[in-house]
């Protein structure tokens, strides 16, 4: 049985009554860009997909939005000042996200969101680990990962963990010792030096570990 061929989403179709009204919004506020214009459409391109602005005496089907803004509250203002309605001012989702909901004149709904950063959490993520930790070496890690930037540490936590551990080996127990080697040789050699300062700030004589930063 053959498979149709299909290269993706390419549109998706916005019932408008008012072309104009609606480019306030999804242009001028959203930063859409017009690619293309005829007598009763609009396409803008959304980034990741062409939103088209159909003109429609009544906008029978109504569609919901996800977007994307680097500050929540501000796009949430500024879609006010151009017409829409909220539905919900910006709050924390159980998903960590920073969420808002509007409605434009026409009845769609714009979701508006970011992700929370792990600064925001409520809850500090658990250690991916496999083996025993001691206590103090799992509380140095959290501690120690605090100075990682919040879009970094997810990724930072996890490839610590995993040197730390490959570490531990045969005696499969994470102390001290490990977390305070596995940050170090978790780095680049020419960034490894960024670690320095905070395990100085934990009272850590790193001088000690001069092999580890000179490791390649």
């Amino acid at each position: 049985m053959a498979t149709a061929v299909i290269h993706g989403l390419s549109h998706v179709d916005l019932p408008v009554r008012d072309l104009d009204r609606a480019l306030a919004i999804y242009e001028r506020v959203l930063g859409f860009t017009t690619r293309a214009r005829g007598a009763e459409h609009v396409d803008l391109d959304a980034g990741t997909v062409t939103l088209r602005l159909v003109l429609a005496p009544e906008a029978e089907r109504q569609v919901t939005l996800r977007v994307q803004a680097g500050t929540v509250e501000a796009a949430f203002d500024a879609l006010l000042r151009a017409g829409c309605t909220a539905v919900h001012a910006a709050e924390r989702s159980p998903e960590r996200e920073c969420l808002a909901s509007l409605r434009d004149p026409d009845g769609h709904t714009l979701l508006v969101w970011r992700p929370l950063t792990e600064d925001e959490y409520e809850v500090v993520p658990a250690l991916p680990k496999e083996l025993q930790w001691t206590e103090d070496a799992e509380h140095l890690l959290q501690s120690l990962l605090k100075s990682v930037p919040a879009l970094f540490r997810g990724l930072a936590r996890r490839k610590v963990v995993r040197v730390a551990e490959e570490l531990a080996g045969s005696r499969r127990v994470v102390t001290r010792e490990e977390v305070i080697r596995g940050l170090i040789l978790a780095s680049p050699r020419i960034t490894r030096g960024r670690n320095r300062k905070p395990l100085v700030e934990h009272g850590i004589d790193t001088g000690r570990y001069q092999a580890d930063w000179d490791a390649d």
